[in-house]
């Protein structure tokens, strides 16, 4: 099967670590996806279509799944610390490749800084002499260090902030289901008025579904990033398919569980967008404290967010380098396996953009904020044309290495792609999605040229060579 263009000889890399562990991308398949977006985003989505908010989890998590079983097809017959964008190289060109590398790139170091701030805000409130600034070069440093030591240290980083996060929601959902029955000391059991009330399961039709998904949908990013770190353990293709198969259903048990705790419980028009329906919950059924537990479970997520999209940031970018799409210098491996130079890179520009977002966030960084808001589609709609490309070349020339299957190929894949070409459009419809939407074009147009002009240089280098 022809692999993407190796690196010049005189600039091969030394190989990267394979220090992380089944557990670590277990765990990190788990993890990835449960962020700061569940906890306290998920008032938005029920503030605009009440109950019937399961199901636009249940939509948006069903094409989440659907993409990441297509992704781990991919990175399980083929591993790679590039994943998608090494896929999109081989089934589409290096146009391709460098695009969807260096979108994903943008949109994890322009994130990286909305996770520090948040962080640092919640740090702030509990010790208030240090001031944001100083949390936000705190957590950079010390996550810096980390991804710095030994890709190890990222996994066990990583292993127990999933692990804190995954065993708040098995909780919450074990109390919910036990306050739901009466089972709880001052409860009694809830039935479905709150299911069926205040203007039924669709209060607002099935427009409050769709609009449910468009609030939602972009909570499922970052289940990308343990394809990305499959490359780095002792046995990528079957570690990588492990992890795929144990993380989907569990994520989407997750989501759709707590949120059917969530709107059983409590009515939903006691929501409120911008607060966490899980405190609301837990103070409905008598936790003590409820939101200050809650604010240390979103602070987890929000460095668990952080520490995973340095480490894939780095590793995307070290990966381009590999392929001649990034400068060469970041190709320097530490002893360790580490790509220093390319974490470093990464570190830099996450901090320029914690800046943009300290010194102007309703401006500057509110700009670069909306030129990524959509990009997650783009990376997934690529995703989804590289398995129907590559798909077909595997099942010919390596059969054996298709240990992990996407379900009902090639119909699914294309209903996948459907769903995020509906999703796109309905963002384009609704005015508060609209900018998200033009300035992700904008910012994927702005690549898409630049990746174009280096192919037509390309292509005349290689006139010229073949002239002399």
């Amino acid at each position: 099967m022809p692999d993407a263009p190796p690196p010049s000889p005189l600039t091969e890399p030394e190989p990267l670590s394979h220090g992380l562990k089944q557990r670590h991308l277990t765990m990190l398949g788990l993890g990835g996806v449960i962020g700061a977006g569940l906890f306290v985003g998920s008032g938005a989505g029920i503030a605009v279509a009440g109950p019937a908010i399961v199901l636009s989890y249940l939509i948006a998590g069903a094409l989440a799944m659907l993409v990441m079983r297509m992704l781990g097809e991919m990175s399980a017959a083929m591993p790679a610390s590039g994943a998608f964008s090494v896929h999109a190289e081989r089934a589409l060109g290096r146009w391709a490749g460098f695009s969807v590398g260096w979108l994903y790139w943008f949109l994890l170091v322009v994130v990286l800084a909305v996770e520090a701030t948040g962080a640092a805000r919640i740090a702030h409130g509990w010790v208030p002499g240090v001031p944001q600034w100083g949390w936000v070069l705190v957590f950079m440093v010390v996550f810096t260090l980390a991804n710095l030591a030994a890709v190890k240290n990222f996994g066990e980083f990583e292993f127990w902030f999933a692990a804190l996060k995954v065993g708040a929601i098995v909780l919450f959902l074990v109390l919910g289901v036990l306050a739901i029955g009466g089972r709880l000391p001052d409860t009694d059991p809830v039935g479905l008025a709150n299911l069926t009330g205040q203007g039924g399961f669709l209060p607002n039709g099935w427009s409050g579904v769709v609009s449910g998904v468009l609030a939602v949908v972009f909570a499922f990013g970052g289940l990308e990033v343990v394809t990305i770190a499959a490359a780095e353990s002792d046995d990528p293709a079957r570690n990588v398919a492990r992890a795929v198969r144990s993380a989907v259903w569990r994520i989407l048990l997750f989501y759709v569980g707590s949120m059917l705790v969530i709107v059983t419980l409590l009515p939903w028009t006691s929501m409120e967008p911008g607060e966490s329906p899980y405190v609301a919950v837990l103070d409905a059924i008598g936790v003590p404290a409820a939101g200050q537990i809650m604010n240390v479970v979103v602070f987890v997520a929000l460095l668990s967010a952080l520490n995973a999209n340095l480490y894939g940031s780095s590793r995307m970018v070290f990966s381009l380098a590999e392929r001649g799409e990034a400068p060469k210098g970041l190709l320097k491996v530490s002893g360790g396996g580490v790509p220093r130079r390319a974490v470093l890179a990464s570190v830099a520009f996450g901090f320029v953009s914690v800046l943009l977002n300290l010194k102007w966030p309703d401006s500057v960084f509110l700009y670069m904020l909306n030129a990524v808001g959509a990009v997650l589609l783009f990376v997934w709609g690529l995703i989804a044309v590289s398995e129907l490309r590559l798909r077909r070349r595997i099942e010919r020339e390596a059969p054996e290495t298709l240990t992990l299957r996407m379900w009902g190929f090639p119909w699914l894949t294309w209903v996948a792609l459907a769903a995020m070409g509906t999703v796109l459009v309905l963002m384009l419809c609704d005015e508060g999605a609209r900018p998200q939407v033009l300035w992700s074009a904008a910012a994927t147009g702005a690549v898409l040229l630049v990746a174009w002009v280096r192919e037509l240089r390309a292509g005349r280098g290689r006139v010229r060579g073949g002239s002399a």
